[in-house]
């Protein structure tokens, strides 16, 4: 098939291989002029613009952004629904809101454009292993795109899951989880690594890899980390979020669904950027008021030779 790509960050470029060793013909843009060097290199098409992408398709045709959610992916919309036509396709594999998500398909459907929503999964080790693909949208769509899902996907990692914001909505949660189980591991390590004894981290989490319950592709990347450095000593302890956790917990109070480890495990990344907690300087200060337990003082700045 032939498709546009728009957004050659990480995950987009190698998308883009993939696709192209899948024999598609893809025609790509990015602001990143290197980045669309590349993918030439590989053997794509390129765009100098949204519109010298679309006009390098035959319609009907497909386009697949995968940019930032938010005003990047709204703003792209908002351009392609004036170069595009009815029977085209667009397809969002980005992190989007599930409810932006329904109300871009609500926003394109009287203009005959397509909207799929595609939860995307697999990181930078997509271009070899494929990625997982939860595809929302209309299933006609979504039908007609299979060649390209089928491509990126390793065998069986693709599936139409349901109405305009399905595909969203179910990579939200799959990230909840994530969260969640990332945080297990993360205090599981820190509890070894606490202990009396001097356990080898890389060689503990090679062992789980061979018949242990919690044996999993995260395990084998935590493994991998550890046998780079054993102590993580030049990793600062600075955990991001990509906004998918604060959705699905929000999702969750929403619905009255109980999701205590995936509210904790979201609440803990906010710990970690913090150089220190004001909070845990409130608690040590009332444990003093109530029950004179010491509290560690700030030591002073020593002053600078030539400064007041």
């Amino acid at each position: 098939m032939q498709l546009g790509m728009i957004g050659l960050g990480k995950m987009g470029a190698n998308m883009t291989t993939r696709l192209l060793r899948g024999g598609h013909r893809v025609v790509v843009y990015d602001r990143d002029h290197q980045a669309m060097e590349k993918a030439r290199e590989q053997g794509a098409t390129v765009g100098q613009s949204l519109s010298e992408v679309v006009q390098a398709l035959v319609a009907p045709r497909v386009v697949w952004m995968m940019l930032p959610a938010g005003g990047p992916t709204e703003d792209t919309l908002t351009q392609l629904m004036t170069m595009l036509s009815p029977g085209d396709i667009i397809i969002d594999g980005g992190n989007a809101n599930y409810r932006d998500s329904m109300a871009r398909a609500e926003r394109t459907t009287p203009h005959g454009i397509a909207y799929l929503d595609a939860g995307t999964s697999g990181g930078v080790w997509g271009l070899e292993n494929g990625y997982c693909l939860m595809v929302g949208g209309d299933a006609a769509a979504a039908k007609r795109c299979e060649p390209i899902f089928t491509t990126l996907a390793p065998e069986n990692g693709y599936r139409h899951v349901g109405t305009s914001g399905a595909g969203h909505f179910a990579k939200m949660v799959h990230n909840g989880i994530e969260y969640g189980m990332l945080a297990a591991y993360g205090e599981g390590f820190e509890i070894l690594e606490k202990s009396k004894y001097e356990y080898d981290l890389h060689g503990l989490a090679e062992l789980w890899l061979h018949g242990s319950v919690v044996r999993s592709w995260l395990l084998e990347l935590a493994e991998r980390a550890f046998r780079e450095s054993a102590d993580l000593a030049e990793i600062r302890g600075y955990v991001e979020d990509s906004g998918e956790g604060r959705w699905t917990v929000e999702t969750a109070i929403e619905q009255s669904v109980p999701a205590p480890v995936i509210t904790a495990s979201l609440i803990s990344r906010f710990v970690s950027r913090q150089p220190e907690s004001f909070s845990a300087k409130v608690i040590a200060a009332l444990r003093n008021q109530f029950g004179g337990h010491a509290v560690q003082h700030e030591t002073p700045l020593q002053p600078v030779a030539g400064r007041p």
